[in-house]
């Protein structure tokens, strides 16, 4: 077992008590995010940088079901933020009761996403956000009519020009939007106070699973510390005997050897954020890490990683094992009612 040498008590106490904590000088002035204890810096991009205007704005907007094309569906309808900011559905309901095929991943950490969507066809929050407001089977809208009814509403109008000095723009949504999300990060899990030098935070079986998940069972090769994603593609063979498999990472490359592949999902909160995998397909965190540990389902481009899993031949306590530790990723995040709309 590792060891760790004991942070300054109260900068780790701090870090243990408190979210993603903010600081500003002003609506309008740049926001710093402190990140809870066990995460890096926050990355923010340039061009959109963190106010707090910004990010009630786009609290609004997130939760706002006029972004649809018929007034029923938010961001929030498929990201739950009482549910893990995602939602207990195998794959999401858009408008006019349409069920799409992909589970909603968690808003949970992904602020810190290389690629967003389950085959990383969009490249940052920003691109994200715009994605499934036009997309015909989630909220079905066209984005110049989203603009034309939301530059009617006096206070929105009002609020984009005191954040970004512009009318209502589709840009300035995906701006307030990503911002929002890039506060949604959870930390101070009993893995990060352990990480940080604190005793007896994790029972026996979360440190034995840690010591497999970190060694022999070699899932911290794709779900890799701190954020528990290495934010790659692999093939897991899920969904591969359907009738209709979904090529996954294909759609976007073009490319034979991306056939099947979905984006690594992050582990932090994992035991709050089920159903699992890309369709869903699978209800409890159990039966998903006995696929993983059991090497993915067998098909024609398994990813090679997942065969030497198989090699560890891990017994049903190290199953139970790695469960518990998984559990140990579960930390703070933020839970909140949707707020007053204009």
């Amino acid at each position: 077992m590792r060891r760790y040498t004991r942070s300054n008590p109260f900068a780790v106490l701090f870090g243990i008590l408190a979210l993603a904590s903010v600081a500003f000088a002003g609506p309008n002035s740049v926001m710093t995010i402190q990140p809870p204890l066990g995460l890096p810096p926050v990355p923010v991009p340039e061009d959109n940088p963190m106010t707090a205007a910004k990010v009630e704005l786009g609290k609004m907007l997130y939760f706002d079901k006029r972004l649809s094309g018929d007034g029923t569906v938010s961001c929030a309808t498929c990201h739950e933020p009482k549910t893990g900011w995602t939602e207990r559905r195998a794959t999401s309901k858009g408008i006019k009761a349409q069920v799409g095929g992909r589970n909603a991943p968690s808003v949970i950490n992904s602020a810190y996403h290389t690629s967003q969507f389950w085959d990383g066809r969009a490249k940052s929050l920003e691109e994200q956000a715009l994605g499934p407001i036009e997309n015909p089977i989630e909220m079905g809208a066209k984005l110049e009519d989203v603009v034309a009814k939301l530059a009617k509403v006096p206070d929105y109008v009002r609020r984009f020009k005191d954040v970004f000095g512009t009318e209502v723009t589709k840009e300035g949504i995906a701006k307030a939007i990503a911002a929002f999300e890039r506060t949604v990060i959870s930390g101070n899990s009993a893995y990060d106070r352990h990480e940080a030098g604190y005793e007896g935070v994790m029972t026996p079986s979360q440190l034995r699973g840690m010591e497999l998940f970190m060694n022999e069972a070699q899932c911290a090769t794709c779900h890799t510390p701190p954020l528990f994603t290495s934010g790659r593609f692999y093939n897991a063979g899920v969904g591969a005997k359907t009738k209709k498999p979904d090529e996954g990472r294909k759609d976007v490359t073009k490319k034979d050897r991306d056939l099947g592949k979905f984006r690594v999902p992050s582990l932090r909160e994992v035991a709050h954020t089920g159903p699992y995998f890309h369709d869903g397909s699978v209800d409890s965190l159990s039966k998903a890490v006995q696929i993983m540990a059991g090497g993915g389902i067998d098909n024609s481009n398994l990813s090679s990683m997942l065969k030497i899993v198989r090699e560890a031949k891990l017994t049903k306590t190290n199953i139970k094992d790695l469960i518990a530790f998984m559990e140990a990723l579960s930390g703070s995040y933020p839970i909140m009612e949707a707020p007053e709309l204009p």
